[in-house]
């Protein structure tokens, strides 16, 4: 009997080793090419320094050769790391430039062409690659490179860099959330409301969604089991109309959630609150809005036995300073 195996989902990853040359091209020009011979074996003239791939680079003429072997019979050329460096990999060309126009130059490079041993590796500052034997000097000075006693040196250099690509992350600037002006933009348009507060004959229009949206208790109070049916217009009595417009924009922004709760809060005792299906909604799905309430409620009874009132606050159905909250229903 075949046995079946199971399919295992495999997570394959990958990543890509690019290696690639930065290029970059100088011109040395020498004048006075005849007041720089018998400077003496060893002694040069140098080009400014320039930049290639990160690391700074410098051509180096000798009139009368680098090595005392070869008794100032040829000029020497060489390319050199002008900066730190360890281990640079590099691809150069050096061309002497024929004046005359016929393109005839002297050339030497790396550059299109395969290497056996690859790019050449520079180990530190001053590190130099060219040539001892360059040109025969005898020849050089009847040649087209020499021109109104100038010649015309340029240099390519091709900086080896590898790196390793891995899969592609992006990085989002998410900027500060603007909701709340946004909503209280939209609370002042009045624009979609479908629920009006009345506070001392001023209306405020306001939308149900939003307000849910943004505090758990006006979401139980407008859509969850406190609900009163069709209730399209609460008045609200014995509060100053920008003192409640003040409440509300401030609930929108989520700084106060109990004011809210105080505004819809009925003419019940609080023994009668408690035992509404409504109570029990918010003691399981706003436990922290709750906590802030029953402190308040300590706060007003503290307040009520200070003062000597013969009448709970909450008993008749009203807050420390008399107000009430009652609902219209269209």
């Amino acid at each position: 009997m075949g046995t079946v195996e199971a399919c295992k989902d495999l997570t394959i990853s990958s990543s890509t080793s690019r290696t690639e040359t930065i290029n970059g091209n100088h011109e040395f020009r020498i004048t006075g090419y005849s007041l720089n011979k018998g400077m003496g074996i060893g002694k040069y003239v140098q080009s400014e320094t320039f930049v290639v791939g990160g690391y700074e680079w410098a051509i180096y003429f000798y009139p009368d050769g680098k090595s005392p072997e070869d008794n100032a019979s040829y000029v020497s050329l060489f390319i050199a790391l002008a900066s730190d460096g360890t281990d640079v990999r590099a691809l150069f060309e050096l061309t002497l430039v024929d004046q005359s126009g016929k393109n005839r130059h002297k050339v030497h490079s790396h550059f299109g062409r395969a290497l056996e041993s690859g790019p050449y590796s520079l180990k530190y500052r001053g590190s130099m690659w060219g040539f001892k034997r360059f040109f025969k000097r005898s020849m050089l000075e009847t040649s087209d490179y020499l021109k109104d006693d100038c010649l015309l040196i340029r240099c390519r250099v091709g900086v080896v860099r590898s790196q390793t690509e891995g899969p592609k992350t992006y990085s989002i600037t998410v900027p500060p959330s603007d909701i709340g002006q946004h909503f209280g933009q939209l609370l002042e348009s009045g624009k979609g409301a479908d629920v009006i507060f009345e506070v001392n004959g001023e209306n405020f229009p306001a939308h149900k969604l939003v307000l849910a949206a943004r505090s758990p208790v006006f979401k139980a109070q407008l859509f969850g089991p406190m609900k009163d049916i069709n209730t399209e217009c609460i008045d609200i009595e014995d509060m100053e109309a920008p003192v409640f417009k003040d409440a509300l924009s401030t609930n929108l922004r989520l700084e106060s959630s109990v004011k809210a709760l105080i505004l819809y809060t009925h003419c019940h005792s609080s023994e009668a609150v408690m035992q509404t299906d409504g109570f029990r909604h918010l003691k399981d799905s706003c436990p922290s809005v709750l906590t802030e309430l029953l402190q308040y409620v300590a706060r007003v009874g503290e307040h009520s036995a200070t003062v000597g009132s013969g009448k709970d606050s909450f008993l008749d159905g009203c807050d420390m300073n008399d107000r009430r909250v009652k609902q219209r229903f269209r």
